[in-house]
C-alpha cells in the first residue's frame, strides 16, 4: 500500500475540499482544475517503501533526483576540513522524502533563513533557506543540507539532536522542487557521476576506502 508523507495531508485535504465544493456549487467542468491539483498532491507527496542495500561501508543517496555537483571542498562551518560534496537536484516529479545515508547519531540540527532562488545555482546552497543536519558516524562526520528552491518554500527535518538513525530511514522532506547537499569524509570513493539519477535510500553514492 502506497504511503504519503504526513506533510502532504493538509494539501491533499485542502484541494479535495475545493474539488467537492466546485462540483456542488459550479458543476463538474469547474471541478477539473482542483481535481487535477488534488491528484498532483497525492502524486507529489507519495512515500514509497525503499530497501537499503545490505553492503557494509557504503553511503546511500539521501534524496531522489539528478546529481549535478561533485567536488572536493573545504567545509567551513562545522568541520573546517576537506570533504566530498555531492549535490542532488529534485524536480517536482521526484519523490521528495529524504533518507539517512548511513547509520549515525544526530549531533546538530540547524535551520538557516535565506532566499528562495533557483536551487540548481551553485551559491543557493548557502544563500537559500536551508536545514543542516550533522551526523556522527563510524566513518566520520557527515553533513546533510536540505535547500529550499524557487518553488519549494519549506524544508522539514523530523529528527532531533541525540537521536540514533539507521541507513535508509526517513528523516524529512522538502516541499516541491529543491536540492540536497551531502558532505562526506575524504576517505570515500564516489560511485556516481554528474547526470546520474539516484533514489533515496537505495542508490549507493560512495564507498569507504579500505586501508
Amino acid at each position: 500500500m502506497l504511503k504519503f508523507a504526513p506533510e502532504g495531508y493538509p494539501f491533499i485535504v485542502f484541494f479535495g475540499i475545493i474539488t467537492v465544493l466546485a462540483v456542488y456549487f459550479a458543476g463538474l467542468l469547474f471541478a477539473v482544475l482542483p481535481l487535477l491539483l488534488t491528484l498532483f498532491m497525492f502524486y507529489f507527496f507519495r512515500d514509497p517503501e525503499r530497501e537499503a542495500p545490505s553492503e557494509k561501508d557504503v553511503f546511500v543517496s539521501p534524496a531522489d533526483g539528478k546529481v549535478f555537483l561533485i567536488r572536493d571542498v573545504e567545509e567551513p562551518k562545522y568541520f573546517i576540513a576537506e570533504m566530498k560534496e555531492i549535490s542532488i537536484f529534485m524536480s517536482p516529479m521526484d519523490v521528495h522524502v529524504n533518507r539517512v545515508p548511513c547509520d549515525g547519531t544526530v549531533k546538530k540540527v540547524r535551520h538557516n533563513k535565506g532566499r528562495f532562488t533557483a536551487a540548481y545555482k551553485e551559491d543557493s546552497s548557502v544563500t537559500n533557506e536551508n536545514i543542516e543536519m550533522v551526523l556522527e558516524t563510524a566513518y566520520g562526520h557527515v553533513l546533510l543540507r536540505q535547500v529550499a528552491g524557487f518553488v519549494a518554500r519549506r524544508a522539514v527535518c523530523r529528527k532531533k539532536e541525540g537521536e540514533m538513525l539507521a541507513r535508509g530511514e526517513r528523516y524529512g522532506m522538502i516541499k516541491f522542487s529543491s536540492r540536497l547537499d551531502i558532505y562526506l569524509p575524504q576517505n570515500v570513493t564516489v560511485k556516481v557521476k554528474i547526470g546520474d539519477r539516484v533514489k533515496a535510500g537505495e542508490t549507493i553514492l560512495a564507498r569507504v576506502m579500505k586501508g
